[in-house]
C-alpha cells in the first residue's frame, strides 16, 4: 500500500533534511567563444562579446544549444525526487477542465481539456444537444507544439475564421472554414502577426499585420503595423490595406461593431500616446474619423446603441472611466461620462445589455452591474476573494458566464442571470488538491522610498513561521500588467509541499492604474527592483523564510526583474529564475518585436542620461567577476520571437564565465519553442518539475516524502 503523507509532515521532513545537500557530479559548463564587438553609445565603449548568439538559427547557436541542455539535463537527472514530482503533478494536473460555452449561429461552443491534452479541444453541441469535437488543436502536430489562436465567427455563425501557431512564434496563419461542415473555403491567410480578426457581416473580416522579415533579416525590427481587409473569395494579395500606410505606428487594430455599423481602428507606437478612429461601414467610401489622435492615453471600445459609442478610457481619469461619444460628433469635449472614476482601477465588459464594471480593489476583483446610462443595477456577490473574469455576451444573451479562482482554489465557471443577478455552478473541476487546508493573506510592506506595495502570501495553514520555508517569491511590474490571484496546478505542487507562494504588486503594473504604471517606466524603473527587493526582505524579516530558502521568479518582464535583482542584491536570494526575460537592456530594441516596450524602458540610444540609467541595471551588462550569485536556471524557447533567446543566451554566458562559488548557472532551452503561448501540457508540466526540482535541491532538500 502506498503511504499518503500530509502537507505538514512533508514541510518539517524538508526543513529537516536541507543541510545534507549533496554536490551534483561532473558538470562542466560548454566554453563559449567570445568575439571582438564593441559598441558606442554617447563616447562610451560597451563589449559586446557574445553578439554571435543573436543569430539564434545558426548551426553554430543551435550546436551550443545542445551542449547548454546536455549539461542542463545531466543535472536535473542527477535531483534524486525529479521522476516523483513529475508522476505528482501529472496526477494533480489529470482533471477536467470545461471553459465558458457561447453561442455562433445554431450551436453552443466551448473549450474542453479531458486532462493530460496536450491542447484544449474546441467542442459543440447542436440544438439537439449532440456533442462533437469542433477543432481539436492535439492532431495539428505530432509533439503538441501546434496551438489553436483566436478563433472569430463571422455575423451569423456560419463561417469561421481560426488561428494557429507553430512552434509558439508570434507569427500565426489563420484558416477560413465553413462551420457546420467544417469545410476549408479558401486559401490559409498567412503571417499575421498580434492580432484576431473582426468580420464584417459574413463578407470578409478585418486583421493587422506587419511585413514579415525574410532570410537574413530575421533579426529586423517589424515596427509598422497594418490593417487590412479580406474579402471572401478573393487571394491575401488582393488584401487593401485600410489603416497604416502614412505612418510607422507599433500596433494597429480593428474592430466591427455587433450591427456592422462602424470600425473602430486603434493605434499605437512605442514611445507616443494611443490613436483612436471610425469608419462608417453603411456608406461607401466613407472616411476615416478621426476621435483621439496621438493623446497620451488607453481608450477601447466597449459597445454600441446606433451612433451612441461606448468606451472606456483613462483620459484625465488614471483608474479609467465610461465615456459615450456620439459617432456624429466625436470631439473629445463632447464625450459624456455615463460611469465616473473611482478609487479602483476599472476593467468593464458588456453582454446582455448591460455593462460589467469589474473593479480591482487591491489586486483583488469586486463587479458592479449598471445599464447603458450608467445607473447602477447591483453589486454582483462573487463566490469569495479572488479574481473575476468573464461576463461578456452579445447584447441579446439572456445568461452570461464568469470564472473564479484565486491562489488556492481551482478555476470554477458560474452563470450569471443578467436580469435577477442569480449566479450558479456551471462548471467546478475535481483536483486532487485540498484547498481548504491552505489560505492567503495580503499584507502591505514599505518600499526603498516609503511607498506601500501590497502581497499576498499564500501558504498551509498552521504553517510556521520559522525562516525555514522554502518561497518562491513571483513579480513582474511593467506594461501596465496587473497580478491577480489565480490558481495554478504547478503552484499548488509547491504548496503541497511545504512551500510558500508570494506575489508581490510592483509598480510599473497596472495595479492602481496609469500613475502606478508610470512609477516603474523608463528613469523610474529601479522604482521596480527595489519593490521586489523590499518583498524579500519583508518575507525574510518576518519571518516566513530566510535567504536560504528563498527563489526568486519572473517571466519575460518578469525575467528582466529576476535578472536584476539578482545582480544587484546576490546576496539575499538562495535561487533565481528568469524565464524569457529581457536581459540586454541596451540593445533589446533592435530585435522584433522588442521596437514597442520603449514606452516602459526608454532606449539606451535616446540620450545620455537615459543610457547610462539603463546600463546601470541591464542584467546583461552587471554580471561581474569574483561575486557569487544565487543559484539560477535560465529558461527560454530557442524559437522565441518576442523576446528573443539571445537575451537568455548572453546573460547565461555571462554568469557561466564570471560566478565564483559552487552555485550551479544553468541554462534550460526548449527545442521548437518560443515565448510559452500554446505550450502543450507535457512541455508545461516538465518545465515546472525542473523548476521546482532544481529550485528545492539547491535550497539543500535532498529527498521529498511526496504525496502519492
Amino acid at each position: 500500500m502506498k503511504q499518503l503523507v500530509t502537507t505538514l509532515a512533508i514541510a518539517i521532513s524538508l526543513t529537516a533534511m536541507a543541510q545534507s545537500k549533496k554536490p551534483i557530479k561532473g558538470m562542466k559548463y560548454p566554453v563559449t567563444k567570445k568575439v571582438v564587438q564593441t559598441d558606442e553609445y554617447f563616447g562610451t565603449k560597451i563589449e559586446d562579446p557574445y553578439r554571435w548568439l543573436e543569430d539564434d538559427r545558426s548551426p553554430e547557436t543551435e550546436a551550443w544549444v545542445k551542449e547548454q541542455n546536455k549539461i542542463t539535463y545531466g543535472y536535473l537527472d542527477q535531483i534524486p525526487y525529479r521522476k516523483a514530482l513529475k508522476e505528482r503533478l501529472e496526477k494533480m494536473w489529470n482533471y477536467e477542465k470545461i471553459g465558458s460555452p457561447f453561442t455562433e449561429g445554431n450551436y453552443t461552443y466551448y473549450y474542453k481539456n479531458n486532462g493530460l491534452q496536450n491542447q484544449s479541444v474546441l467542442y459543440r453541441k447542436d440544438q439537439a444537444g449532440k456533442e462533437e469535437v469542433f477543432l481539436d488543436p492535439n492532431t495539428f502536430s505530432k509533439d503538441g507544439t501546434t496551438s489553436l489562436g483566436n478563433i472569430n465567427f463571422s455575423e451569423d455563425g456560419s463561417k469561421v475564421a481560426y488561428g494557429i501557431s507553430v512552434g509558439g512564434s508570434d507569427w500565426r496563419k489563420f484558416i477560413i472554414m465553413e462551420a457546420a461542415s467544417k469545410k476549408i473555403l479558401e486559401d490559409t491567410i498567412v503571417d499575421v502577426k498580434f492580432s484576431g480578426v473582426s468580420w464584417y457581416k459574413n463578407e470578409g473580416f478585418y486583421y493587422s499585420s506587419y511585413d514579415k522579415p525574410q532570410g537574413s533579416e530575421l533579426s529586423a525590427k517589424t515596427d509598422q503595423h497594418k490593417l487590412y481587409y479580406h474579402k471572401l473569395g478573393t487571394s491575401q494579395k488582393e488584401d487593401k490595406v485600410v489603416f497604416g500606410l502614412d505612418q510607422k505606428r507599433r500596433y494597429v487594430g480593428g474592430l466591427v461593431t455587433e450591427d456592422n455599423k462602424y470600425l473602430i481602428i486603434s493605434a499605437a507606437n512605442s514611445t507616443s500616446g494611443g490613436e483612436l478612429y471610425i469608419k462608417d461601414l453603411t456608406q461607401e467610401n466613407s472616411p476615416i474619423v478621426t476621435i483621439l489622435d496621438n493623446f497620451d492615453t488607453d481608450t477601447d471600445f466597449l459597445d454600441n446603441v446606433g451612433d451612441q459609442l461606448y468606451f472606456v478610457t483613462n483620459l484625465n481619469a488614471p483608474n479609467k472611466k465610461i465615456v459615450m461619444i456620439d459617432a456624429k460628433n466625436p470631439a473629445v469635449a463632447n464625450w459624456k461620462t455615463i460611469i465616473e472614476e473611482t478609487e479602483n482601477v476599472l476593467n468593464p465588459s458588456t453582454g446582455g445589455g448591460s455593462i460589467f464594471a469589474n473593479y480591482m480593489k487591491d489586486a483583488v476583483s469586486m463587479v458592479k452591474q449598471f445599464d447603458y446610462q450608467g445607473n447602477l443595477i447591483r453589486t454582483i456577490d462573487l463566490p469569495g476573494v479572488g479574481t473575476a473574469g468573464g461576463f461578456v455576451g452579445k447584447r441579446a444573451e439572456e445568461v452570461l458566464y464568469f470564472s473564479f479562482s484565486n491562489y488556492f482554489t481551482p478555476g470554477s465557471i458560474y452563470s450569471f442571470n443578467v436580469k435577477s443577478g442569480v449566479s450558479a455552478v456551471y462548471q467546478k473541476p475535481k483536483v486532487d488538491f485540498k484547498s481548504e487546508d491552505y489560505e492567503s493573506k495580503q499584507i502591505f510592506y514599505t518600499s526603498a522610498d516609503g511607498t506601500k506595495i501590497p502581497m499576498i502570501i499564500t501558504y498551509k495553514k498552521g504553517t510556521k513561521l520559522d525562516g525555514k520555508n522554502p518561497t518562491m517569491l513571483y513579480g513582474y511590474g511593467g506594461f501596465n500588467v496587473s497580478l491577480t490571484p489565480s490558481f495554478s496546478i504547478a503552484n499548488a505542487l509547491w504548496l503541497e509541499n511545504g512551500g510558500i507562494y508570494a506575489v508581490a504588486n510592483l509598480r510599473g503594473g497596472g495595479e492602481y492604474g496609469k500613475k502606478w504604471h508610470n512609477a516603474g517606466t523608463q528613469m523610474q524603473k529601479q522604482n521596480v527592483f527595489d519593490d521586489f527587493i523590499a518583498a524579500a526582505e519583508y518575507l525574510i524579516a518576518n519571518k516566513y523564510t530566510s535567504k536560504q530558502y528563498l527563489a526568486i521568479r519572473g517571466g519575460s518582464n518578469g525575467g528582466l526583474l529576476v535578472g536584476a535583482c539578482m545582480t544587484q542584491r546576490p546576496d539575499l536570494f538562495r535561487v533565481a529564475l528568469p524565464a524569457v526575460g529581457v536581459l540586454d537592456m541596451l540593445r533589446y530594441h533592435t530585435f522584433t518585436a522588442g521596437a514597442g516596450w520603449a514606452y516602459d524602458y526608454g532606449t539606451a540610444e535616446q540620450s545620455k542620461e537615459m543610457f547610462e540609467y539603463i546600463k546601470k541595471y541591464s542584467p546583461v551588462h552587471n554580471v561581474k567577476k569574483g561575486v557569487q550569485y544565487p543559484a539560477t536556471m535560465v529558461t527560454t524557447g530557442d524559437h522565441d520571437d518576442r523576446v528573443v533567446p539571445a537575451h537568455s543566451f548572453k546573460f547565461a554566458a555571462e554568469l557561466q564565465e564570471k560566478q565564483t562559488g559552487a552555485n550551479p548557472t544553468l541554462i534550460r532551452i526548449d527545442i521548437n519553442a518560443g515565448h510559452g503561448a500554446g505550450k502543450s501540457v507535457a512541455a508545461s508540466i516538465q518545465e515546472n518539475v525542473d523548476i521546482q526540482a532544481f529550485t528545492l535541491f539547491n535550497m539543500g532538500f535532498t529527498s521529498l516524502p511526496i504525496k502519492k
